[in-house]
């Protein structure tokens, strides 16, 4: 095995910070390799759920007695770290939600069905998961709206020249994932969203797998809605964070109606709550929205640039012992990449490469990835998807490369 590029982390330090990796699957040390579909928890974000229900569980922003104040407290503040995170301009700018799919949901059902109408134009790329296409689909089918679709090459890199064919006077709104869950492919977001504000678009952008591995600057993007979800970020299940610039949100109806999200509410007529609180209504999934501060302040420990460092060497020197593999085909070598491989094996299919991997212990994700369309672009029914984060080791490479083997000697 070469040496592992010099990096400040200890990564063996590290792993201990995630105590399910302190286990075994089927006899064997696991190997967790799925990070694309979530990560793993450090035991700073589980004991701070833990602390929340212990000792200050109560409702938010309504009580005036001590426990309710010390839990309105925390849930502001991780609302002000997600501000830093993203680099927003104001805190109001921070709307909670319960992941990158409700994000979306939020904007075409709000700004999408409020602003959009029949014969405006809709732009998505080939590279996007479901919860971005389902919604504009929706959205068209109400409106009248009409989707358009930037096409990938080979390398799963979009084709920028084809864009730019497709917008319009009529391009009224753009959504693009930032970095593919499927291929790790990182997308030219900042050229994206200048080329659609020159003709008058508004964009949004999915961060659910950039949001752990890229450094984020809401603001130097110019980015009109940013989605994300906590629980790629380190960060607990069942909440998420939608950014929307200021004037844009306000101009937004309340996608939700209930409690939290009024200012006064008579028979007559409804009056509604200042941003952010517009668009959060009922009881919030308090203490995950808590805990997440805890994944935040964890990553910041580290340094994301550090991170993506050690993350880029695993990817290096993954793709290398992959293509050793004979019959092996990685699906995706774009230019920019974040760790995340998506592969087939001639002969085999991707369920079974998964099953024969889980008996030795090695998580991987087959499928289609919530991308089949992507699928149908390279001409195939789904992949295995090997995808890193920050505790993961060469060593478990190495795992990756023997299992696959057994793979080959079993099944073929």
């Amino acid at each position: 095995m070469q040496p592992a590029l010099a990096t400040p982390l200890d990564i063996q330090n590290i792993r201990r910070d995630f105590p399910i990796l302190d286990q075994e699957v089927n006899g064997r040390p696991l190997v967790y390799f799925d990070n694309a579909a979530t990560n793993q928890k450090p035991l700073l974000v589980i004991d701070a759920l833990t602390r929340y229900y212990e000792g200050y569980n109560a409702n938010i922003h309504r009580g005036i007695h001590h426990l309710a104040e010390q839990a309105t407290a925390a849930f502001e503040a991780s609302r002000r770290a997600f501000q830093e995170f993203l680099n927003a301009k104001h805190w109001q700018e921070i709307i909670f939600t319960y992941g990158t799919t409700d994000g979306i949901n939020l904007v075409a059902k709000t700004y999408g069905r409020h602003f959009l109408t029949a014969g405006d134009e809709i732009i998505i790329s080939t590279l996007e998961h479901h919860s971005n296409i389902v919604p504009w689909q929706m959205l068209c089918e109400e409106k009248g709206c009409i989707l358009k679709v930037i096409p990938v090459d080979d390398n799963g890199d979009l084709l920028l020249d084809e864009y730019e064919k497709l917008l319009s006077e009529r391009t009224k709104f753009v959504s693009c994932v930032h970095v593919s869950n499927a291929l790790g492919t990182v997308n030219p977001v900042k050229t994206i969203i200048e080329k659609a504000h020159e003709v008058g678009a508004v964009v949004l952008i999915d961060g659910a797998q950039a949001s752990s591995h890229l450094e984020l600057d809401v603001q130097a993007l110019d980015a009109d809605f940013y989605v994300l979800s906590a629980h790629k970020l380190y960060g607990p299940t069942g909440m998420g964070v939608l950014y929307g610039k200021k004037e844009l949100l306000d101009s937004m109806p309340p996608f939700r109606g209930g409690g939290e999200m009024i200012k006064e509410v008579t028979f007559a007529k409804t009056t509604y709550a200042d941003l952010p609180y517009k668009f959060e209504a009922g009881t919030p999934n308090i203490a995950d929205v808590v805990a997440v501060k805890a994944a935040l302040d964890y990553m910041a420990s580290l340094g994301k640039e550090a991170i993506a460092a050690h993350e880029n060497d695993l990817l290096r020197y993954a793709t290398e012992q992959l293509l050793e593999l004979d019959g092996l085909r990685i699906i995706g070598q774009a230019r920019e990449k974040i760790g995340v491989i998506s592969f087939i094996m001639e002969g085999i299919h991707h369920q079974d490469i998964g099953v024969i991997l889980d008996q030795q212990g090695i998580a991987v994700r087959t499928g289609h990835h919530c991308t089949q369309p992507l699928m149908q672009r390279f001409g195939i029914a789904g992949t295995t998807r090997a995808s890193f984060a920050v505790y993961n080791t060469r060593d478990e490479v190495d795992r990756l490369i023997q299992g696959l083997r057994r793979v080959q000697k079993m099944m073929l």
